[in-house]
């Protein structure tokens, strides 16, 4: 063979490489929760980000299933199904502790990225923070520890206050972990704690009813809960209605009149969880990924809201907030 038929030989055969590694489909993630876009819009923008940061960017370099059960959580069994049988290349469960739950049953080998706020070695998620091994690992956040942080801002909201309420989901597995971290705290700071319960959209108004004309509480504190999260319009305006002061902690709540809102900052906690899936895509086995744990918090202040209740602000919560909606 002459030496420049050699030469157009390679170079064919690296131009067949090229397009061949061209036509390669992108990956695809699978996107698992049991809320809605709506209410994800802030989440999925941190998670793309945290995707970007690891070299991919959707509709790109990577393809993104999502699955949405609209607050109903008997359906992530059968969209956990449809992702395993789409043969994604990793599972994001990100609609909470009951999506994490139910990738952990259904999904064998895919990899999944959780995003809770529970303890995931306590709820049987994976074995060990450090080492998770098998299929899973993924992010928690502070949202269920911050219990005792919200009865502090109750306490300067409301100096007087000697009754708190506390609205728990009964079905949500993270309502028990929520109450446990704040008995001790509540008995600490001398308020005596009683527990509402909601968990149908009907419970709402006569929740509300209790907490002003029963027990007469000085505030509300709603546990972590995605059901709740999906209902923040109804809350705020129930709490307006009532002249209940309740706390949150999501921005969305403060946003739609809601008084207060300190938990997890979702930007931060969604960009954690984005690049463990880019990382994940990149090579890396799940069980070699080490449980992270969003550690910044937000706090959020509606002070429209608070003069509605004729509630003064103290200076140094106003001065602590990230943001004071008004």
């Amino acid at each position: 063979m002459r030496r420049r038929e050699f030469i157009a030989g390679i170079g064919i055969a690296a131009a067949w490489r090229l397009a061949a590694h061209a036509q390669q489909p992108a990956p695809v993630i699978g996107f698992l929760s049991n809320a809605s876009p709506d209410e994800y819009a802030l989440r999925l923008s941190a998670f793309r980000r945290g995707l970007q940061e690891t070299g991919f960017l959707e509709g790109q370099n990577v393809r993104i299933e999502y699955r949405w059960a609209n607050g109903e959580n008997a359906q992530l069994g059968a969209l956990a199904m449809e992702l395993v049988n789409r043969r994604v290349a990793v599972i994001v469960a990100g609609g909470g502790t009951p999506a994490a739950m139910v990738a952990k049953a259904v999904v064998k080998t895919i990899p999944v990225v959780f995003a809770v706020a529970v303890d995931p070695v306590e709820v049987g998620l994976v074995p060990s923070l450090n080492h998770p091994g098998g299929n899973l690992t993924g992010i928690t956040n502070l949202n269920v520890e911050m219990g005792p942080k919200k009865l502090e801002v109750v306490r300067e909201l409301l100096p007087a206050a000697t009754r708190v309420a506390v609205l728990l989901n009964p079905s949500s597995p993270l309502s028990l972990p929520f109450l446990t971290h704040l008995q001790p705290a509540a008995k600490a700071m001398g308020f005596q704690l009683d527990v509402v319960q909601a968990s149908k959209d009907s419970d709402f108004e006569p929740a509300f009813a209790k907490v002003k004309d029963d027990l007469k509480a000085d505030a509300l504190v709603l546990g972590p809960d995605t059901f709740y999260y999906m209902r923040t319009q109804q809350i705020a305006k129930l709490a307006l209605q009532y002249r209940v002061p309740v706390i949150q902690h999501y921005r969305p709540f403060v946003a739609a009149g809601g008084l207060v809102s300190l938990g997890s900052d979702e930007s931060e906690f969604y960009r954690l969880v984005g690049t463990y899936a880019g990382r994940i895509l990149k090579g890396d086995k799940p069980g070699d990924l080490p449980v992270q744990r969003a550690t910044k918090f937000e706090l959020f202040i509606n002070s429209t809201t608070a003069k509605a209740l004729g509630i003064t602000v103290p200076l140094s919560l106003l001065g602590r907030a990230d943001e004071v909606i008004e």
